[in-house]
């Protein structure tokens, strides 16, 4: 593979020039024959995203690198001002109804494993530990949310039903730690029982929306989010973030897969 072109397509510090830098130095440093063994699965791995990365041009390169975080911020930033009197307002509501704080923080996993503190509105009863609980669907999959939760509040089952609950989350777009649009973020301790394919995912920053949201959000079981995560990763670009971007709005508007 001729490595030098993408050493230059990509902005130095970004996440594709780290990936390719890696990527070359493990295929030419020397190794022992234990740590051959040990990192083919993991140098296969590489190789192959590279080849993904290699057949999608340098025009969606430029737009992952460079456009999707400048669209990121200026968008993020607009809505943060143009909502805050509803995030007052529901933040007001969600006091009201229940005791305990407004925002949620939980911590989640995103780009390069990086642990982050996420931002939702709490629409549960406050609980500590109790919101972390996951569930067991009839196929034997696990699944994070359930329909008629009892722990829900009444405010937090009407802010979820209109995906209100995820906009602090711009904060987290404006730091840095999420995009709009991306996998999803995940708790850390499901992220420790990953196979090794699933941490293609953080490949790139999760979104407040994604592929995953427009093709099931909380129906689906956990292991297919991962799937779908995995394909965002693999066809990212203004197109695929376009059509969820529609999708999103159409399914929040109908209230779709939102418990």
């Amino acid at each position: 593979m001729n490595w030098a072109p993408w050493a230059g397509m990509a902005p130095p510090g970004s996440l594709l020039a780290t990936d390719v830098a890696t990527a070359r130095d493990r295929s030419i440093a020397p190794r022992s024959p234990l740590a051959v063994v040990e990192s083919d699965a993991a140098e296969a791995e590489w190789m192959r995203l590279l080849e993904v990365a290699e057949r999608c041009g340098t025009g969606r390169l430029f737009y992952c690198a460079m456009v999707k975080r400048a669209i990121d911020l200026a968008v993020a930033s607009i809505a943060l001002v143009v909502l805050t009197p509803l995030l007052l307002v529901v933040a007001l509501a969600i006091r009201l109804d229940s005791r305990g704080p407004a925002i949620f923080r939980q911590t989640r996993i995103g780009r390069g494993e990086r642990p982050f503190t996420v931002y939702k509105f709490r629409t549960m009863v406050h609980s500590p530990g109790e919101e972390l609980r996951h569930f067991m669907t009839g196929n034997g999959h696990w699944q994070h949310k359930i329909k008629d939760d009892p722990r829900v509040t009444r405010v937090g089952r009407l802010i979820r039903r209109t995906s209100i609950d995820e906009l602090p989350q711009l904060i987290n777009v404006i730091r840095g730690e999420m995009s709009l649009i991306g996998p999803r973020p995940e708790l850390p301790q499901i992220v420790r029982d990953y196979e090794p394919w699933m941490h293609r995912r953080h490949l790139v920053r999760p979104g407040l929306t994604g592929w995953w949201q427009v093709r099931g959000r909380s129906d689906l079981p956990m292991h297919e989010h991962t799937d779908l995560d995995i394909y965002y990763v693999e066809h990212v670009s203004w197109r695929l973030d376009l059509r969820i971007l529609k999708q999103t709005v159409r399914i929040v508007v109908c209230g779709l897969g939102a418990y």
